[in-house]
């Protein structure tokens, strides 16, 4: 077993984070992954870690430099999905995206919403955002689709407002999303708060 206390983003991520990691503990490496696929090899029991970065907001550009830098370092990297759209000629509007990645299609970066990254367990936990203000933007980062999933929805609910129940499943999935968007934004503020009492 792993003697490395990991810290878990809640949500997707959270989970196949721990996922990957308990296969590790168990004696198998990632070697591959695809749409709903995931390939594994045998190895030592938990030599090595993983950690589950979102980069769904990045152009295509901007996700194969950083992908490169991970590598050059000496991780192994995967692209995820996050989606189960099997669509051809698929195009996707983020407008919470950076410049460049506010346009997503099968071509760019559309079914690479996330990054698996792998290094040899050394013990230490396995984060790639080490400087507190680092790690306070790629929370931004992540939490500015929720914002938008909740005005969505609560745009929505207004729209089938003499209908009860589908205003009822609007207002219910705004509320949904605002459990991960509280649980990042706490993050941001205790970091914040850690950054203040530093300085």
């Amino acid at each position: 077993m792993s003697i490395v206390k990991r810290r878990y983003f809640a949500g997707f991520m959270g989970s196949q984070t721990r996922w990957l990691n308990k296969m590790a503990d168990n004696g198998y490496r990632l070697a591959e992954t695809g749409k709903l696929k995931y390939v594994f090899e045998k190895c030592e029991s938990g030599k090595y870690i993983y950690t589950v970065e979102f980069v769904g907001d990045r152009s295509l550009e901007e996700e194969e430099k950083y992908k490169s830098f991970l590598e050059d370092l000496g991780y192994r990297v995967f692209y995820k999905n996050m989606h189960l759209d099997y669509s051809l000629n698929k195009l996707v509007i983020r407008p919470w995206a950076d410049k460049g990645g506010r346009i997503s299609t099968t071509r760019s970066t559309y079914n690479k919403e996330l990054l698996i990254v792998e290094k040899e367990n050394d013990g230490r936990p396995f984060e790639l955002h080490t400087e507190k203000e680092d790690r306070i933007k790629y929370y931004r980062g992540m939490i500015k689709p929720y914002y938008y999933a909740f005005v969505f929805a609560l745009i929505l609910a207004f729209v089938f407002w003499p209908d009860r129940i589908k205003t009822a499943i609007c207002g219910g999935v705004a509320l949904l999303v605002t459990i991960p968007a509280a649980i990042i934004g706490s993050k941001i503020l205790k970091l914040k708060k850690e950054k203040t009492v530093e300085e």
